[in-house]
């Protein structure tokens, strides 16, 4: 059992024997100086308001029944009540009998409890190539469904296609133009077009095709260049995702869902509630009964549909199928849609408490000290299969997943691309390859290891050093409960660079497979298997990839 748990159901039963009432306030956790124990606890702050008691004599309390209870740590008390707690060696040597037990189901838990989550992300129009900025939501979107996954939900992953409304014509019109330039016509170009050299390509590509483009009428060649170019982008997106290990199991089009009347059904749905009205010619819903800023136009005075009408439709099927959590992972510059959307969810009688929307801020791509600038409609951008091609899959997931989903990402390609420590998630790689190159090693000296390593063995384990290791590996189960209930997988990468820092920490300090004892050299390797072990689940939920040698 983890330290963590254990010490929590230690201190449960404690409140029972001495009649205090549990609270989730008790915090478990470790203190900022280790010089105070491995784990400790403010139970005594928690119960000395009730108890009308300092919180030191709660303590006292607490640390005598703890001692009788035969517990595997001690337990230390320091001013003013805080209870500490070391543990005894016997304890962390079992974390690698756990993980060689588990595999690479160590650290998963039920959390999730079969429920079932819905994760869309990405969801990028299909007017242009998938930029850097595409690729940190991407690799967000993919992680967290691996992650919940690993932690009991049933997960499905969409991409919703926005292929209806103005965006979608405008590309449309921007290849047609483009086609007549190529054929050598006329062109009176709008201010508002795709600029992009993708879409000469794009048009290189349908006259290619289409034999009979100079026959082509402007209201025909648009149509064909606005499903043509469709197809195109949105194959490429597919591509460039799979390159990317990124899935979608479902991709949900904004077309289809028109056609289907869902969003005629919805009008019907909230017209039946009240919350639809016409002002000025034009459909209105009234989303300020819901916290809103302001209510929303959902058809123009044209007969148009707004974006908006189709989102709320979109989510009517979402929460329709029966999900126990939609989660939306959008741009941090759709942060203005999520009142609007909760307001649209509550008005269609949904429990918003599944609703969980997630804000990916931008990327800030530097090139020799410099940003790079990204604009789709401009053309001027990064590609996400270009910076994947220059630095890599594992190098680009990882620095995706660096840090907090809010905080904007400085993505240095001169750092990425570096074979160096300076390198974080080469650092972790050769963390991995050091331990496989001992493995390797072990078993060219024909040393034998056991599928579980006994008891006996594990005591050898008793340096300092060592027992940080295996805190650390123990560590691993609430690292991923906390990913989990925070909805980000950024605290796995803090952790596996903190696990590769210790271990090669005690590389540098140790020998393994020369030590003076056998049981201590097969103890280390059992040691090395766990953390190679702990390095491939963490790595597998975060997408990237672990070389064998470097």
């Amino acid at each position: 059992m983890q330290a963590i748990e254990y010490l929590k159901k230690s201190l449960k039963e404690v409140f029972e024997e001495l009649g205090y009432e549990w609270s989730e306030n008790v915090q478990v956790e470790k203190p900022k100086d280790t010089a105070h124990g491995e784990l400790a606890t403010n139970a005594a702050f928690i119960l000395a308001k009730e108890l009308k008691q300092p919180p030191k004599k709660i303590a006292q309390n607490i640390s005598i029944c703890l001692e009788k209870k035969e517990c595997q740590f001690s337990v230390f008390i320091a001013d003013p009540g805080f209870i500490n707690f070391k543990f005894y060696p016997s304890f962390w040597q079992k974390t690698i009998q756990n993980i060689e037990l588990l595999k690479d189901k160590y650290g998963s838990s039920s959390i999730g409890n079969n429920k079932k989550a819905l994760i869309e992300y990405v969801s990028a129009n299909p007017t242009g190539p998938l930029h850097i900025g595409h690729g940190r939501g991407a690799a967000f979107g993919d992680s967290l469904s691996r992650l919940l996954r690993f932690s009991g939900y049933d997960v499905v992953t969409e991409y919703y296609i926005n292929d209806a409304g103005r965006q979608m014509k405008l590309l449309g019109l921007s290849v047609w133009l483009r086609v007549k330039e190529l054929l050598g016509l006329s062109v009176n170009w709008p201010e508002d077009y795709y600029r992009g050299l993708y879409i000469v390509d794009i048009a290189k590509d349908f006259i290619s095709k289409n034999s009979n483009v100079k026959s082509l009428n402007d209201l025909e060649g648009q149509e064909l260049c606005h499903s043509f170019g469709l197809n195109t982008i949105l194959t490429q997106i597919k591509k460039d995702l799979k390159d990317f290990r990124v899935e979608h199991q479902e991709w949900f089009s904004e077309k289809e869902l028109i056609e289907s009347g869902a969003v005629d059904k919805v009008f019907e749905l909230l017209e039946s509630k009240g919350l639809l009205f016409k002002k000025n010619e034009a459909l209105w819903f009234s989303s300020t009964k819901f916290g809103d800023d302001k209510d929303r136009v959902l058809c123009k005075s044209d007969n148009t549909l707004t974006y908006f009408a189709s989102d709320i439709a979109y989510h009517h099927n979402k929460f329709s199928r029966g999900f126990d959590k939609i989660i939306n992972i959008l741009g941090s510059d759709h942060h203005g849609y999520i009142p609007r959307v909760r307001a649209a969810i509550e008005g269609l009688g949904y429990d918003t408490s599944k609703f969980f929307p997630i804000l990916i801020q931008f990327v800030n791509l530097l090139e020799n000290g410099a940003p790079v600038a990204m604009s789709t409609r401009s053309g001027q951008f990064e590609e996400l299969k270009a910076v994947v091609y220059d630095v890599g899959v594992d190098a680009a997931r990882f620095m995706f997943l660096s840090r907090r989903n809010d905080n904007k990402l400085d993505f240095d390609l001169e750092l990425v691309k570096q074979r160096n420590m300076a390198n974080p998630v080469y650092y972790i790689q050769y963390a991995y390859a050091r331990i496989c190159s001992i493995l390797k090693k072990s078993k060219e000296a024909n040393i034998h290891l056991e599928k579980s390593t006994g008891k006996e063995i594990l005591r050898e384990l008793k340096e300092t050093d060592e027992l940080f290791l295996l805190q650390q590996l123990d560590q691993f189960e609430s690292i991923i409960n906390t990913s989990v209930n925070q909805l980000s997988p950024h605290y796995i990468t803090h952790y596996l660079a903190s696990l590769a820092a210790t271990l090669h920490s005690y590389y540098g300090k140790y020998s393994v497979l020369q030590a003076k004892k056998t049981n201590l050299i097969i103890a280390r390797i059992s040691l090395l298997r766990s953390v190679k072990q702990v390095i491939e689940n963490a790595s597998f939920i975060l997408g990237v990839m672990l070389p064998t040698s470097m």
